[in-house]
């Protein structure tokens, strides 16, 4: 996991592997090499260094929600009642420990927070909504967005 080492300036070489491994982390560092034109020894000893200082954050499979029987996805903008930083924390505790919340972003705006969650169905996002906004004091409003149709998903950073 990210650490508090300082960055190393990416240079070219650096992002084109972060790109390559960005569309496939499962390449052998020979298969990474000839993607970015370099030699495995390289590579490997790059992207050790990319995971020590943070910049690769995680090695994880994308899965399809609908695929495991998570067919609904909302994206909810929340207003908190209270800005004190306590009521800021334990709001950022709660949607961490959430299994429903994929995502959860705090904006500048109308909104404190955005979240996306990911639910099976209309009932349970209403039950998670009873258990986790209606139950919380601190929020004063919030509204729901159902997703029709994924248009673009990435989870990649572009160079």
């Amino acid at each position: 996991m990210a650490t508090n080492m300082p960055h190393t300036p990416l240079d070219d070489l650096d992002r084109r592997i972060l790109n390559a491994l960005q569309e496939d982390n499962r390449l052998s560092f020979a298969e990474l090499a000839e993607r970015v034109a370099s030699s495995a020894a390289s590579c490997m000893r790059r992207v050790r260094r990319l995971r020590e200082e943070g910049v690769i954050v995680a090695d994880i499979a994308l899965v399809d929600p609908q695929a495991v029987g998570k067919s609904l996805t909302v994206v909810v903008n929340i207003e908190l009642e209270s800005e004190r930083l306590d009521l800021i924390d334990a709001f950022k505790r709660d949607m961490r420990s959430a299994p429903e919340v994929t995502q959860c972003y705090m904006v500048t705006g109308d909104a404190d927070f955005v979240i996306v969650v990911v639910v099976e169905d209309v009932a349970a996002f209403e039950t998670f909504t009873k258990e986790r906004l209606y139950a919380n004091p601190n929020i004063r409003k919030f509204r729901s967005m159902i997703m029709l149709d994924r248009v673009k998903f990435e989870a990649r950073v572009r160079f």
